[in-house]
């Protein structure tokens, strides 16, 4: 099991979990039949997020990686090299997700971790990780990779608090 930066090599067990995904209404602003055509453009997309020239206005750089168990892909990290006021309250430097037939496998945990040996590549020294009240298994794979909880804070009406743990970075 490792992580690695997008790769057209796993497209096809990236679309199988992005159809998963989109089953249980996540990802909706992905086109699974146009990145079926130019997969290549897609994966060049997300490795460009890396560099601050070309991203919209508010966006920070960002580095994505995939995790891969058995030439499968299981699952996706985000890691924001810094923090925007929105990233600051809501957000984090860090979000990920495990498609849903891979979910309580322990992939979770393993992918935050892996996550955090490449936080600490890109030079942070600590990080901020959120995740919805109401979502236990994330509670649960924060807290088992050291989360600190710091606060609630309120994100929408009628949406769960967003919880806010604070990871700090061995060197």
């Amino acid at each position: 099991m490792f992580l690695i930066r997008p790769s057209e090599r796993y497209k096809t067990t990236y679309l199988e979990g992005l159809k998963e995904f989109q089953r249980e209404g996540r990802n909706l602003k992905l086109d699974a039949s146009a990145l079926e055509k130019d997969f290549s453009a897609f994966v060049a997309m997300l490795r460009s997020r890396e560099g601050s020239s070309g991203l919209p206005n508010g966006k920070v750089p960002e580095s994505v990686f995939w995790l891969i168990d058995n030439s499968e892909f299981i699952g996706r990290i985000t890691i924001r090299h810094g923090l925007n006021e929105y990233l600051y309250r809501y957000g984090g430097h860090i979000g990920y997700e495990i498609r849903p037939a891979r979910r309580r496998q322990g992939y979770g945990k393993q992918l935050l971790e892996l996550g955090l040996q490449e936080a600490r590549r890109l030079g942070l020294d600590s990080v901020l990780v959120t995740c919805d009240s109401d979502n236990i298994a994330s509670r649960g794979i924060i807290e088992s990779n050291g989360g600190i909880f710091e606060n609630e804070v309120p994100f929408q009406e009628d949406t769960p608090l967003i919880r806010r743990y604070w990871i700090k970075l061995d060197r």
